[in-house]
């Protein structure tokens, strides 16, 4: 089919536009390799024999073994894939090769489209536009970083509204408690989700690109954190506290969250599990940071409320110990990174739908 286009695993190809992407960014294949390739996602799940290969994509010219082994691996590198655990080109030793991936095949291409525009009909939207795609992830982490800030607010209020001070309402600080952990959660969650699509614009299945950009992402919106953190505590008790979550610890979670959307893309996860897989980095990045001397949002609450009895922070806050310090770091971590692979998750899930 001349104006076939074949979708699998997130990814385009459109083969009269000589044309392979991913969630709207072009992924660079050669002439040859992309031939290869197509060839494979023709015939999804048979197998591939090497003569077809010599005989279909390079149409007889003499080659060896190994300019197919390095076009298979070429294609593995830009689909972020690997030989060890296929997802979607298997090897079968000695004949040949094997696509795995469902493949779905359209008819709507570049071209047709154009023709429709010619002809005066309306224009759908791109399927993928990169920043649009930014735009969106970056809301799914806003959403992802409110409902881990909501979460922790309460958790947080309820401690601090055990023994109230006298004149203090325990409704008013939980109200507080929880406004402080909201905001702070959805600043941290666009920052760390807009610097991991950015990253994403030029990753191309790349981890390192995702696991920077969220990790200055990160360290901006931590800096922005502590300015507001600050205030806020100000405001609240009437004094700022030495010691409070900032830069530092917004980039090693930031980098956690840019692995998170990395594993967001790789193949299809149950949601559960790339839930599971988010929680796990963040317990490891609350628990890298309490135990490097950093400060999250617990640590910087028991330090405030420790130095300052007469603040509305609760007596269970103030009296945490370095065990459950560490512990809550780790909570926090795990609520927060797994709300927001759940959120790229959907995100990335719904965007394929379109």
């Amino acid at each position: 089919m001349s104006n076939e286009v074949l979708e699998f695993g997130g990814f385009r190809l459109e083969p009269t536009e000589r044309r392979l992407s991913r969630n709207g960014a072009v992924v660079e294949v050669s002439g040859r390799y992309l031939d290869a390739l197509l060839l494979l996602a023709r015939q999804p799940g048979e197998l591939i024999t090497k003569d077809r290969f010599m005989t279909e994509v390079w149409r007889g010219v003499p080659v060896t073994d190994e300019a197919l082994t390095q076009c298979i691996r070429s294609l593995r590198k830009a689909l972020g894939d690997q030989a060890g655990r296929p997802r979607f080109i298997e090897t079968v030793p000695r004949h040949g090769y094997r696509f795995l991936a469902d493949v779905r095949v359209g008819n709507q291409t570049a071209s047709t489209e154009r023709a429709s525009i010619a002809a005066g009909e309306p224009r759908t939207a791109p399927r993928w536009v990169p920043g649009f795609d930014v735009l969106l992830l970056a809301g799914g982490g806003l959403a992802g970083g409110a409902a881990a800030g909501l979460l922790g607010g309460i958790g947080y209020g309820l401690l601090a509204a055990t023994e109230p001070p006298p004149g203090t309402g325990a409704v008013s600080i939980l109200l507080v408690m929880t406004c402080l952990c909201l905001l702070v959660g959805m600043i941290g969650g666009l920052g760390v989700a807009g610097g991991s699509a950015l990253g994403r614009m030029v990753a191309r299945g790349r981890l390192l690109p995702l696991m920077l950009g969220g990790a200055l992402g990160g360290m901006v919106v931590g800096a922005l954190g502590r300015l507001i953190g600050l205030d806020a505590f100000s405001l609240l008790i009437g004094s700022r506290p030495l010691a409070i979550t900032g830069g530092s610890e917004g980039l090693l979670v930031g980098a956690m969250a840019g692995a998170a959307l990395w594993l967001a893309e790789r193949g299809r996860p149950t949601l559960v599990g790339i839930t599971g897989r988010g929680a796990f980095l963040g317990a490891l990045a609350g628990l890298l940071v309490t135990l490097g001397g950093g400060k999250m949002m617990a640590g910087s609450l028991a330090g405030l409320a420790a130095a300052h009895p007469e603040a509305p922070l609760g007596p269970l806050l103030a009296s945490l110990t370095p065990t459950l310090l560490l512990l809550a770091g780790a909570v926090e971590g795990a609520i927060f990174i797994a709300a927001l692979a759940l959120a790229f998750a959907l995100t990335l899930r719904n965007r394929s739908a379109d």
